[in-house]
């Protein structure tokens, strides 16, 4: 016998399939500014409870005939209707810019930082921003106000599971004010993408050794115990200031330099075949825990993946390419 396979409610199939027409229907864009024909409203519990209330109210009045109740009823209903008018105002003509997201490690968090820009004369108030999905009463919840004619940041957030190039979440933007009795809000689907490196290994293997450069002979193909390509040699009398591995005297107080001989017979490569990791994915997670590991020690390092091989080099550019190589890999 097999065991019986759970369904998700028609109901529910229904609404999962209109939310996705929905959000197919949204014009990816990291700039818009909201109108009339992209802000929303619907009134909140309170609002629900205001409208009971006046029908009591209201009902109550008629009943017994009572000047002051009508009086009572109409002001509260008044109030409400003004609130709705100032809400939608708060949003409505305000500018949102999304700043290009920068890359991650895949399971770190992902900042997004959002723009608000109002030209109106007047400050908007209590702006919250959040990724689609998240509670009302979320942590991730971003709340800013807005000065006349200024700007305001926000940021949030989300975490991207796996590497490679994910395309930024749907984002809200609400406001419940003036009176909370509405909820006011917009869905904005952003164009940009955050790329998600390969979580380095934890604990990973030392360095590979490395290998002798073409015609640099024999003595340059000695065997070495991994982690051994330090290419350094105690300082000596002479060494220039660009010499001396300054992170390594921070760190253990010994003065040493680079051997310029040493690093023209050897060339580190970290091979995605020679890692010795089971599967793809932790060879690509310990190739970027050596890829970290050979800018913190400043060697020239290339890069061997299936179909792509990037040259020896050093440098802050150099990680920054290596790491996305292996994030689209």
């Amino acid at each position: 016998m097999t065991a019986p396979t759970l369904r998700a409610p028609r109901w529910w199939q229904w609404r999962a399939r209109l939310r996705q027409w929905w959000q197919g229907r949204l014009t990816a864009a990291d700039a818009v500014l909201l109108t009339q024909r992209n802000v929303y409203i619907l009134p909140t519990r309170a609002g629900l409870m205001l409208a009971l209330t006046l029908g009591v109210l209201l009902i109550a009045s008629i009943n017994y005939q009572l000047n002051l109740g009508y009086l009572f009823t109409f002001l509260l209903a008044g109030c409400a209707a003004a609130g709705v008018w100032v809400g939608h105002g708060t949003l409505r003509g305000l500018g949102l810019k999304l700043l290009p997201p920068q890359p991650v490690f895949a399971g770190q968090p992902a900042f997004l930082d959002v723009r608000l820009s109002s030209a109106r004369a007047a400050p908007r108030h209590a702006i919250g921003l959040a990724v689609m999905g998240a509670g009302r009463e979320d942590a991730r919840w971003a709340w800013a106000d807005v000065p006349a004619r200024g700007e305001a940041a926000l940021q949030t957030s989300f975490c991207p599971a796996r590497r490679g190039l994910h395309a930024a979440p749907l984002l809200v933007v609400q406001t419940l004010f003036p009176l909370g009795a509405f909820r006011i809000w917009t869905v904005w689907k952003p164009a940009a993408q955050v790329l998600a490196w390969p979580a380095p290994e934890v604990n990973a293997p030392p360095l590979p050794v490395g290998e002798a450069r073409a015609g640099a002979g024999q003595a340059a193909s000695r065997e070495r115990a991994p982690g051994e390509f330090d290419g350094v040699r105690p300082w000596q009398r002479g060494d220039t200031l660009r010499q001396v591995v300054w992170k390594k005297f921070a760190k253990s107080g010994e003065l040493v330099s680079r051997d310029a001989q040493h690093l023209q017979r050897q060339q580190l490569w970290l091979d995605f075949a020679r890692t010795g990791a089971p599967d793809a994915e932790s060879r690509l997670s310990r190739l970027a825990a050596w890829v970290l590991a050979a800018d913190a020690r400043q060697l020239e390092y290339g890069l061997r993946l299936p179909g792509l091989e990037i040259e020896p080099d050093s440098g802050a550019a150099h990680k920054l390419r290596c790491l996305r190589a292996l994030a689209l890999c």
